[in-house]
């Protein structure tokens, strides 16, 4: 047998970064090489994700306890891949879908399969004794890596923040830096700046999930205003140095009428109020990306959107939940023109690969995103690099588990292989580019 094969798959329960449950799965091979993978957890999710299993017992963890799935690590999961070639990627994946036998991964848990997955790539890095980054590169067949694009969450709500603003995530984009070390300096300048100004004005300057200040702007303009305050404070010039990004989530706002329901602001919008809601944003501030502005069953608004704001990013998240038949529908209604990859909602990394490889043949970029509940394992970084993801979308400059992440690329930018990605990867039809 091959070092390379398989020996053993063990695994347990872990906390993620709001305490709650989540699974970590080893792979050993049978030359030694071991692989050490956790999966996020997300606040905001999609009604298409791959499924998360937790077990539902109230005295143990609220219910959200992963027991089960650990279990199903440990027994059947472990079973089938037991003697499989780590190097083979591909079939390693497919064998635990097999084995699931649901579209959705629900019987042994996305969460179960994707941890062994993660494990297994790492564990033949390490036999192959070469960079992750460089593992998956050689997987997803990337000729030209390149380090990503950080969009930083500066200020939240939504979901993230206990509703204390209506949309989500508000996020500083850097446009003139020339390297990822530059790009994240300008990010910390801008976040630090962000802290001052909502203390200047009395605000609450608590965290929320991701690390972003959650001061309970009454409106968006407000945050918006702040914003453009924060990157001029720090010496930088709106939408020329740095740019604005959104996440609107708009599912978790959206009634069983097809309307959108502000409570912050006292106000429900229509899908076409939400579209001229977006696009006046867009008129008035420095803004180049919006994420998940409307239902994520909404295809018909969604297409509207993307006509009317082409010449912008139009992220799919929800929307799309990194599902290849999903992206393809998307591309085929001409619905937004990038999309947010995340591997838990997926499930498998050659899955994940494969929606990487429909959004960029169909001309969509893409952004390489964690989740509001993180764990410290920074596959994502390498993922990032070893696709040439473009962009990356960890969350604020704040917390372990976010700041692993930031500073696994700021390693992997010591490779001098590697060049920068750059804000010409940002989708949309005049990207906001610094002269």
């Amino acid at each position: 047998m091959k070092k390379t094969a398989i020996a053993a798959v063990k695994g347990r329960q872990v906390l993620d970064s709001r305490g709650r449950p989540t699974v970590e799965a080893d792979v050993v091979l049978q030359g030694g090489a071991m692989g050490r993978a956790s999966v996020p957890s997300g606040a905001s999710t999609g009604h298409n994700e791959a499924h998360e299993l937790r077990d539902g017992i109230k005295d143990e963890y609220f219910g959200r306890g992963v027991g089960r799935a650990v279990t199903n690590v440990d027994g059947e999961i472990a079973q089938a891949v037991r003697g499989l070639e780590a190097e083979d990627q591909r079939a390693l994946d497919l064998r635990m879908r097999e084995a699931d036998g649901t579209p959705s991964l629900s019987r042994l848990g996305a969460n179960a399969i994707l941890a062994v997955s993660l494990a297994a790539c790492r564990a033949a890095a390490e036999a192959k004794g070469e960079p992750l980054y460089r593992r998956i590169a050689e997987i997803s067949g990337t000729q030209h890596m390149s380090l990503p694009v950080p969009m930083v969450n500066i200020l939240s709500g939504g979901l993230h923040a206990g509703r204390g603003m209506d949309v989500q995530d508000f996020l500083a984009v850097p446009l003139s830096a020339d390297g990822y070390p530059t790009a994240l300096h300008m990010m910390m300048r801008v976040r630090t700046a962000a802290e001052s100004v909502v203390a200047r004005y009395g605000a609450p300057t608590l965290l929320a999930d991701e690390g972003g200040l959650s001061p309970g702007c009454p409106n968006g303009d407000i945050a918006l205003d702040l914003m453009v305050e924060a990157i001029e404070e720090a010496g930088l010039r709106p939408g020329r140095e740095v740019g604005i990004a959104l996440d609107i989530a708009a599912t978790s706002l959206a009634d069983d009428k097809g309307n959108y329901a502000l409570a912050r602001e006292g106000r429900t919008l229509s899908a076409a109020q939400m579209i001229e809601r977006l696009a006046k944003w867009k008129q008035d501030y420095p803004l180049l990306s919006i994420e998940d502005g409307l239902h994520d069953e909404d295809w018909d608004n969604w297409t509207k959107l993307t006509t009317r704001l082409n010449d912008i990013q139009i992220v799919g998240d929800d929307l799309f939940c990194t599902n290849p038949a999903r992206i393809e529908t998307g591309v085929a209604r001409g619905t937004a023109n990038c999309v947010l990859i995340k591997l838990n909602q997926n499930g498998t990394l050659t899955g994940t690969l494969d929606a990487i490889r429909i959004a960029r043949s169909a001309g969509y970029a893409t952004v390489i995103s964690a989740r509001s509940g993180e764990t410290a394992d920074s596959f994502m970084s390498d993922l990032a690099v070893g696709t040439a993801g473009g962009q990356i979308k960890i969350g604020s400059l704040r917390n372990s588990e976010r700041l692993t992440k930031y500073n696994q690329l700021l390693r992997i930018a010591e490779d001098t292989e590697i060049s920068y990605a750059g804000a010409r990867v940002l989708a949309g039809a005049n990207r906001a580019l610094a002269t």
